[in-house]
């Protein structure tokens, strides 16, 4: 079909090729560079070369973290999605510590290491990838409108993962309503990808705001906070 996508027939969808794959890399170090440099234009004035330095360095160990961590999946869901150790919490971080520039710019990227994860395989249409990866991974930039905020954390992680979960809510209504199993209830139809979708991100949700609640953990991110 093209030198970057190639439609496979057996699955009715499309696929990145070889060249498609070094394409989404290619966007996603540009999108890293454009992370730095809005961690660069954060900083204050005096200081911009030193604090972006120290940003992008913690930005990118966050994201080090979120993403290794996507891998490891206490539950996971048969048509996508899954309940993962705490990675959207990390990427989350970035933008509860410098703002929403920083942290859609970090989302952004992290949305296309996403994309190359799961969805390169396997892709019905743009607006679908727009919906799952894109703009679903970029909406957990949203904690940065929390930043300094009393509660912000939490209120700023809740807020983004709701985002997120709206996003492939959209994503299911327009692309994902025929794989609905056929025992789901027939009186719940209609809010079908709104339950399948908000299951797993509530569920990760739920299991993060413990961790955050422990003492340990509460004062550790205090810590990193302080020096960040």
């Amino acid at each position: 079909m093209s030198t970057f996508i190639e439609f496979v027939e057996e699955d009715g969808a499309y696929a990145l090729t070889g060249s498609g794959i070094t394409a989404v890399m290619f966007f996603m170090y540009l999108a890293i560079v454009l992370a730095g440099v809005g961690i660069f234009l954060a900083g204050k004035k005096e200081k911009a070369q030193k604090i972006s330095t120290k940003q992008l360095v913690f930005s990118a160990a966050a994201l080090a973290l979120a993403f290794p961590l996507s891998y490891i999946k206490i539950l996971d869901f048969p048509w996508g999605g899954s309940v993962t150790l705490c990675s959207m919490l990390f990427v989350t971080l970035i933008g509860y510590w410098y703002g929403p520039m920083v942290g859609f710019s970090a989302a952004f990227a992290y949305s296309l290491l996403q994309f190359i994860q799961g969805g390169s395989s396997y892709m019905l249409s743009l607006p679908q990838v727009l919906m799952d990866y894109l703009l679903a991974f970029t909406a957990l930039g949203a904690s940065g409108f929390f930043k300094g905020k009393k509660h912000g954390l939490v209120i700023g992680y809740l807020v983004a993962v709701f985002l997120r979960g709206l996003f492939h809510s959209i994503g299911g209504y327009l692309y994902w309503m025929d794989y609905m199993p056929e025992d789901f209830p027939k009186a719940l139809t209609a809010v079908y990808p709104i339950i399948y979708n908000y299951a797993y991100i509530l569920g990760e949700a739920a299991i993060t705001i413990v961790i955050l609640l422990l003492p340990p953990v509460r004062n550790a991110l205090v810590k990193v906070e302080r020096e960040s």
